[in-house]
């Protein structure tokens, strides 16, 4: 049977499927799914996922994994973003690189192999919800919905366009709210203690701070302080300086690690992370996922942006897929066919090649 996986991806971009609204598109894809043979496609929200037919309990579980929910279009954008042209081999609309090339190169993967009882893994098919905002609907309640029926993934290919080159790397991220206090007084008097030179003093400190341990991949963790607000008019000394630090983790600590660290670092602020639940993801070199995609020349990278990896804590994640990272997010979004077809054969061969 000969599955159109073009007019499948072109009805998922006329479809709005904002985080969190995603409920239509997992509509088509479990239609889509049923109606292709993929087998007993099953829902958790807005998460459609099937298992191989044949699961066999003495083989560990490989997850196929991509996102179908999508950002809002950007202000710029010149075409529809709703509209799934396709002009030579490119194919436009919201959702097409990131990452419904993706999702459906993994599908087709996914229908290939289901049936295939020589593989060493059993096959997960996941298409997932609030990927782009990791809402509470999404990953965060997919995985432990798996668990509850005994499914958790030992590793997971995660379907985001890399130009199919292999992440073997995120950083994570912590966002801290951070208020420095002080005692209010006239500034002509020299009265009152200045909050907002306490909140440099500890500025200061969280831009040279260098923990012991540095991630070998990842290298150091990175801090970066972004926003700053002070004071209520020019001859008050300000009893309160609020700030933001933005910080990008590594494997080298946990996030909550990382909080209690850059704590001890100030002497006068409270830090307050917003979540802690963006964590940093690496796969060793030597997984056979790494290893497999390497045997097909796929190169390794450390990826500048955040997925789903993040909250797949302890499971060996390898990112790879159709469309390149530069056109996420942006106006006029588009893949090109022939990336979705040499995924679809790279995803197959990956998969066939693992060696457990």
């Amino acid at each position: 049977m000969s599955v159109d996986y073009i007019s499948h991806l072109q009805q998922l971009i006329k479809t709005p499927s904002f985080s969190r609204e995603e409920s239509a598109t997992a509509d088509i894809w479990e239609k889509w799914l049923k109606e292709n043979g993929a087998g007993d496609v099953k829902r958790f929200h807005n998460n459609v996922y099937v298992l191989s037919p044949n699961f066999d309990t003495t083989k560990p579980i490989l997850m196929l994994n991509s996102h179908h929910d999508t950002v809002r279009p950007a202000s710029s954008y010149t075409r529809d973003p709703f509209s799934p042209d396709i002009e030579g081999d490119k194919l436009y609309g919201l959702g097409s690189n990131d990452a419904g090339a993706s999702g459906v190169a993994l599908a087709m993967a996914f229908l290939a192999l289901k049936d295939d009882t020589s593989l060493p893994v059993n096959l997960i098919l996941a298409i997932t919800a609030a990927e782009e905002v990791m809402g509470e609907y999404g990953m965060r309640a997919f995985l432990p919905h798996l668990a509850e029926n005994g499914l958790t993934p030992d590793m997971v290919i995660v379907g985001e366009p890399t130009g199919m080159q292999s992440a073997i790397a995120e950083r994570g991220l912590l966002v801290l709210n951070c208020v420095a206090s002080g005692k209010a007084g006239h500034a002509a008097r020299n009265e009152g203690i200045n909050a907002l030179y306490r909140a440099i003093e500890d500025i200061e400190r969280l831009r040279n701070f260098s923990p012991e341990k540095t991630s070998e991949i990842l290298g150091p963790i990175k801090v970066s302080v972004t926003m700053i607000n002070c004071g209520t008019q020019h001859n008050v000394v300000p009893d309160k300086c609020t700030y933001v630090v933005d910080v990008r983790t590594t494997d080298a600590y946990s996030n909550e690690e990382t909080v209690e660290l850059l704590r001890k670092t100030v002497k006068w602020s409270q830090l307050t992370p917003r979540s802690t639940r963006v964590h940093a993801s690496v796969i060793d070199t030597n997984h056979p996922l790494v290893e497999a995609a390497s045997s097909l020349g796929k190169e390794t990278f450390i990826s500048p942006t955040t997925s789903d990896m993040a909250l797949m804590h302890g499971i060996p994640s390898l990112k790879i897929g159709p469309g390149q990272s530069s056109r996420s997010h942006s106006a006029d979004e588009y893949v090109c066919i022939s990336e979705i077809s040499e995924a679809i054969d790279t995803y197959i061969k990956l998969i066939k090649t693992l060696k457990l």
